[in-house]
């Protein structure tokens, strides 16, 4: 965007952009007021700056508390990859933290999402994800207890693939995701150490084995201001003997 904005805005955006390198990641900057006098630019000015800033990300702007230097975010890929391996890769210390676990008979919306008879025994627990023992993400997940005999909440403060795969046999081949945007309620943002006005992201996931048969169905929350989501789109497989016989019909 910078091509198109005036040449004082264009200055004062770089002179923002260096006193940004001076800072901290989630550092708030100076108030408006003070940055025009420091510089002796309008206020107009200033402000046109930082909203370019705010649409590239760098910055972000909080109601009633400021403007803030943005943390760079993390962008997980949707695929089938654990939390666990996922911070590996990139460098961290993941860690998980078991906040709820408890057996039950499962409700009409468990058994809809298990495929399973209503009042059949389930686990269902929630874990906090960490990565350098910053709150990352909250998954919250149900399974046929059947499948899983024995399983602790200890267990779950390890690699959850790596437990079903190494003790019970059963091996994640591919899920099924749905995202939306939401704001957390107070008992996430709790557990997340963000305001319930921080935009996160929600993925309601269906994981199935090799069978097609639905193992674990539940939800991961992930806080916005620390991550993003990707995908790999590609265009379904050409049937060129379908087109050949189209095009001489």
């Amino acid at each position: 965007m910078q091509g198109s904005l005036p040449p004082k805005v264009v200055a004062t955006r770089a002179l923002l952009l260096e006193l940004l390198g001076t800072m901290s990641d989630g550092e708030s900057l100076p108030a408006e007021r003070d940055l025009a006098e420091r510089w002796n630019v309008a206020r107009m000015t200033l402000r046109r700056a930082m909203d370019d800033l705010v649409v590239e990300g760098v910055i972000a702007r909080r109601r009633g508390a400021g403007t803030f230097l943005t943390r760079p975010r993390l962008s997980r890929r949707l695929a089938m990859t654990s939390f666990t391996e996922d911070m590996i890769r990139r460098g961290k210390v993941p860690s998980t933290r078991t906040l709820e676990f408890r057996q039950r008979k499962a409700d009409r919306a468990a058994s809809q999402r298990l495929r399973v008879p209503i009042g059949e025994p389930i686990f269902a627990f929630a874990r906090l994800r960490l990565a350098d023992d910053e709150p990352m993400a909250i998954e919250s997940s149900m399974i046929q207890a059947s499948l899983v005999p024995g399983l602790t909440a200890v267990d779950l403060e390890n690699s959850w693939y790596e437990v079903l795969g190494e003790r019970y046999g059963i091996h994640i081949e591919r899920a099924t995701f749905n995202v939306e945007p939401i704001l957390p309620d107070a008992r996430i943002a709790s557990w997340l150490g963000v305001p319930t006005t921080q935009p996160c992201l929600r993925l309601k996931i269906e994981s199935l084995d090799g069978r097609g048969r639905i193992v674990e169905a539940g939800e991961a929350t992930f806080r916005g201001d620390t991550y993003s989501l990707s995908a790999e789109l590609s265009a379904p497989a050409r049937d060129d003997s379908t087109h050949t016989q189209g095009a001489t019909a």
